[in-house]
């Protein structure tokens, strides 16, 4: 068993196709994340887990073992607030990754933490921040880096991580898009020297005003998929067609007995 495995059985969870998912909402994360900032122990990651994830871990055990490794994967994406509620968990909503970075700086800018922002097209953090601001003004912000859209070499990784622990954040939002940044946040969580780090997929873009979001209705229903398909149905078509449906069959597999998911 992992070290963060450990860390959270004390925490209300389901296993969804061999994936833990934590049965956890926005404050309990907070309150977490709060918890690792002031105790210091190490670096902590959290994912945030929906349908394309789990399918994506059956099929690549290495990203499985991301997942399981984390130290909260949390449910993104209604299907798993669904299947919380069915086996007895109290779930109003799922934990939204730009919703959790906006409540995160709202509750807290007064605190001082330091943020770095990972990931984003050039301008992408900078007009983040801005909007960010705009209702938290205290924020404080240590970094941002936009990486290049090719691997890094050896040598620049080495000197992100190098200007990260330089800056000394407090918490460290990655937003990469699934599942890059949650193998970026796997890979270096021994290297960096960062309390929390997050991966918030599409946070960035939505609030730099480069992608529309959908109204909270859909959000709330488990309709963001059709609205984020009709908007980018080149992308975005294998990932709610075939892995939702895919989706739907293991969980029946599963349920008969027909297939089992470690």
């Amino acid at each position: 068993m992992t070290e963060s495995s450990a860390s959270s059985e004390s925490v209300p969870s389901i296993h969804l196709l061999g994936v833990r998912v934590n049965m956890l909402q926005i404050p309990d994360v907070i309150g977490r994340m709060e918890e690792w900032i002031r105790n210091r122990d190490g670096t902590h990651y959290i994912t945030l887990t929906n349908v394309h994830s789990v399918v994506e871990a059956q099929h690549n055990a290495a990203f499985r073992e991301v997942l399981c490794a984390a130290d909260l994967s949390v449910p993104d994406g209604m299907p798993l607030v669904w299947l919380g509620r069915s086996r007895g968990h109290s779930l109003r909503r799922r934990v939204y990754g730009p919703d959790l970075l906006w409540d995160f700086c709202k509750e807290t800018h007064q605190e001082g933490f330091g943020h770095f922002f990972y990931g984003g097209a050039p301008g992408v953090a900078e007009a983040l921040i801005e909007s960010l601001r705009s209702n938290c003004p205290l924020l404080k912000i240590v970094g941002t880096y936009s990486p290049p859209f090719r691997p890094l070499t050896p040598e620049e990784d080495g000197q992100i991580v190098e200007t990260i622990n330089r800056a000394a954040p407090e918490i460290l939002w990655v937003g990469l898009g699934c599942p890059k940044q949650e193998r970026w946040m796997y890979e270096h969580r021994q290297r960096l020297q960062v309390p929390v780090m997050v991966g918030v997929g599409q946070a960035f873009d939505i609030y730099a005003g480069r992608i529309r979001q959908a109204p909270r209705w859909m959000r709330e229903s488990g309709f963001e998929w059709l609205f984020r398909l009709f908007h980018e149905p080149r992308r975005l078509w294998k990932r709610y067609l075939v892995y939702n449906t895919e989706f739907i069959v293991c969980l029946f597999l599963e349920k008969i007995g027909w297939k089992r998911f470690e």
